[in-house]
């Protein structure tokens, strides 16, 4: 322990955060540590590294980088996921597919509110409902929309601290059981007596997709960059002058400011600046993100996760709501294993989970995996605002 932060200087803070995240990545490509990031994905050390210096007395618990990363990299970030979508291949996915992952969309609205509302009073921390409401960004499309959740209702990083061991536990062990199930999808198949054909179709199809991508020019960086920073700074000065609605308070400036850029995001990919994707501008985009979750771990207490316990089991309830909505849709419109696996790792896990267990289930569908990941993207950032109201109605109710 040290008496003052040993780095409080903006660029040096700026500077080792950066750094934490690109020896996080770093170590995730080494074969022998993939036992290690198989459990523990980089995201997890990208939070939980800066928190432990923090607790030591590194990094200081808060700063004007802090602040500046909160303000404006995660619309950075969002502009940049929204702009790269393909909504007409979204679309082509077949009803099937997005009837499964709204399925598991809906499991995890009505599960928010029905968990706050049975361990919501044992919960010590006030603002409890703020770090579900956060969590519930994290299940319906990933960590883009946790963060926008958490800035959204103005969680506090100690109640966040929690919440994210529970998405670890209980949304990445959920994950282990998809891909364990995965060797046993045709008796699920059977059993469901499920419509496969929608299924195999797209597995034909993308077999015979080519990859488009191509090497970054400083052209594509000069105008993925300087458009989303136009649009981030456009955006907050717009949502300043927008009215806060909800009581409680969920649509603030700083929510105004997210659904500006992710809808102006979302019109401009119908633009040719979609092929920035070529050139990956979702990487860009998700470079800007982790490193926001670096600035928010550093905030963090890491004696908050001694209330993991029944944070966790609030986290099992809620996941296991989201698998009876999902079994229920599946037995209505006799969807195979595949599109369960998928759309709920759309929501739970978003873009970067998956594709994994798509390609699991069936290694030439991973893209698949990854456009229900984006559609999750594009659903959570609306429906986890509802579900976040739902979840502060109940709070204000115990």
């Amino acid at each position: 322990m040290f008496a003052d932060p040993l780095v409080t200087e903006p660029m040096a803070l700026t500077a080792l955060l950066t750094a934490v995240l690109g020896v996080v990545f770093w170590l995730d490509s080494f074969d022998q540590l993939d036992p290690v990031f198989k459990y523990l994905p980089p995201v997890i050390w990208a939070y939980f590294v800066p928190m432990l210096f923090t607790t030591i007395g590194i990094t200081p618990a808060e700063s004007g980088v802090y602040d500046w990363m909160s303000s404006y990299l995660l619309p950075f970030s969002l502009f940049l996921l929204m702009i790269t979508v393909d909504l007409k291949a979204i679309l082509r996915l077949g009803p099937m597919a997005l009837f499964m992952m709204c399925a598991g969309t809906l499991g995890i609205v009505v599960g928010g509110p029905v968990v706050f509302a049975l361990f919501g009073s044992f919960f010590e921390d006030p603002v409890a409902w703020k770090g579900f409401a956060a969590l519930s960004g994290s299940w319906i499309g990933g960590t883009a929309n946790m963060m926008a959740m958490k800035q959204s209702v103005g969680t506090p990083d100690s109640t966040l601290g929690p919440l994210l061991v529970v998405d670890v536990v209980a949304g990445y062990g959920w994950m282990g059981v998809l891909i364990f199930l995965s060797a046993y999808q045709d008796r699920f198949d059977d059993w469901m007596d499920a419509d496969t054909s929608a299924m195999d179709r797209l597995n034909e199809k993308m077999k015979n997709a080519e990859d488009t991508r191509r090497p970054v020019t400083l052209r594509d960086l000069a105008v993925m960059v300087g458009i989303a920073l136009a649009a981030t700074v456009g955006a907050e000065a717009i949502a300043g002058g927008l009215p806060e609605l909800g009581d409680p308070t969920i649509i603030t400036a700083g929510t105004w400011a997210i659904l500006l850029v992710v809808t102006a995001g979302l019109v401009l990919s119908f633009t040719p600046l979609q092929e920035m994707e070529n050139a990956g501008a979702s990487r860009v985009g998700y470079f800007a993100l982790y490193l926001l979750l670096t600035s928010i771990g550093a905030k963090a207490d890491l004696a908050a996760v001694l209330d993991v316990p029944l944070y966790l089991l609030a986290g099992v309830v809620w996941i296991a709501i989201h698998i009876a909505f999902l079994l229920a849709a599946a037995r209505m419109v006799k969807a195979p294993l595949f599109f369960v696996a998928t759309g709920s790792m759309a929501n739970v896990g978003g873009a970067a989970s998956a594709p994994i267990v798509a390609g699991v289930y069936l290694p030439a569908m991973a893209p698949v995996g990854l456009l229900m990941g984006v559609a999750g993207y594009i659903l959570g950032i609306y429906a986890a605002l509802g579900c976040s109201w739902l979840i502060g109605l109940v709070a204000v109710g115990l």
